[in-house]
């Protein structure tokens, strides 16, 4: 399946052979242009749900159980990991279980706190977003790079910083192809794992440092916003390095770091990139010369995402309502626990409106979705729609 990819009228800057939109250094960003009438039957639709059902839209019971399970469960596996286990073929498992539980914090509790969609109470839901910094991320940073840039700028080149992977992969036809992606679509996968890794040593610090996202200047944290981006780095590597190398070896200590950050890199890596980075998602740039993607916010966004294993009640649970990513990101205030009643209506207000629904009907599905995209942005043949081939 090719990929959706508009151009918005007046361009014609992105072609393949290496031909593509410049983003070396800071773009405007980019305004949306069109009739918000999508976004308000959207609204009035979620409405009529809480409404009749009587549901909060936050601070919901099943999601404060879920906090609790998720978080004794990591406890309980870095104690029995760190303080009782003394063979590998008991410790991989542990750590195996460990990331699968970070990932898990990361994908619902310190999601749904970032987006204040946990509570309707802002210092719980800062509470929550903090469990980023027991994961070894940086909230704050976290702030600007996915709740700022993402989503407003879902899979635009040059401002959705969530799909900037640098020469490493070409996720988007507008990015630059570069000759060895023709193999991104085999060696992406082992790379997704190092995502972590790259929080913890490297991408946070050097954010904080040059003041920037993606080469989006944001502000540097100070006050107490400083204060927690050091304790939160300061704790993580005194429970990662420090505690188990009192009772371990060095290099054994290393060694189960690695497993467990490649388990929760490889799992956010990859939740994420059935998402956006898939076939039937949308890619835009905007007009060189009015700097307008012609498409309303509401309407580029759910054409720019996509659900998968929308059935899986399973998945629902796991992923912290990330499979439901449409609905995410047109109600990022509300409480994921509501994704699956609330797709049916987004999807019945797409029909209404003519707004493509994108949806995978399983995880493998999905999968196999990202795994075409890798190796359609891959060759050097791939040429977007409007747009004519260099020569």
């Amino acid at each position: 399946m090719q990929a959706q990819v508009r151009i918005a009228e007046g361009t014609g800057s992105v072609q393949s052979q290496g031909q593509f939109r410049s983003h070396a250094g800071p773009q405007p960003h980019p305004k949306f242009y069109g009739d918000n009438t999508f976004q308000i039957a959207l609204n009035k639709r979620a409405d009529a749900y809480f409404a009749r059902t009587g549901l909060r839209r936050r601070d919901c019971a099943g999601m404060y159980a879920k906090t609790a399970l998720l978080l004794a469960a990591t406890v309980a596996a870095y104690v029995a990991l760190v303080f009782f286990t003394t063979s590998w073929w008991v410790g991989v498992p542990l750590a195996v279980v460990l990331g699968l539980c970070m990932a898990g914090i990361g994908m619902n509790v310190q999601h749904d706190g970032s987006h204040q969609a946990y509570s309707s109470w802002g210092w719980v839901n800062k509470l929550m977003s903090l469990t980023l910094e027991l994961i070894g991320g940086s909230s704050y940073i976290w702030h600007y790079q996915h709740g700022v840039l993402h989503h407003t700028w879902v899979n635009v080149a040059g401002h959705d910083s969530d799909i900037d992977v640098g020469i490493f992969g070409r996720l988007s036809p507008h990015q630059r192809r570069r000759s060895f992606h023709r193999f991104q679509h085999l060696y992406m996968w082992p790379l997704y794992g190092l995502m972590a890794v790259r929080w913890h040593l490297f991408a946070d610090f050097y954010d904080v440092i040059v003041g920037k996202v993606g080469g989006h200047p944001i502000p540097r944290p100070r006050g107490w916003d400083l204060v927690v981006f050091v304790l939160g780095k300061v704790y993580f590597f005194a429970v990662a390095f420090v505690v188990p190398m009192m009772f371990h070896p060095w290099w054994v200590v290393l060694a189960f770091y690695g497993i467990v950050t490649v388990v929760v890199g490889v799992v956010l890596s990859v939740v994420f990139q059935l998402a956006h980075a898939v076939d039937s998602a949308e890619f835009v740039v905007a007009d060189e010369e009015t700097n307008r993607i012609e498409n309303a916010w509401a309407i580029h966004q759910a054409e720019s995402t996509v659900d998968f294993a929308r059935q899986s009640k399973m998945a629902a649970f796991l992923l912290g309502g990330l499979n439901y990513q449409v609905e995410h990101h047109l109600f990022p205030r509300i409480c994921h626990v509501h994704f699956p009643a609330l797709s049916k209506e987004v999807e019945a207000t797409c029909k209404e409106f003519g707004v493509r629904y994108n949806d995978h009907g399983s995880f493998w599905q999905g999968v196999a979705s990202h795994y075409r995209w890798l190796r359609e942005m891959g060759r050097p043949e791939v040429v977007p729609r409007g747009v004519p081939a260099a020569g």
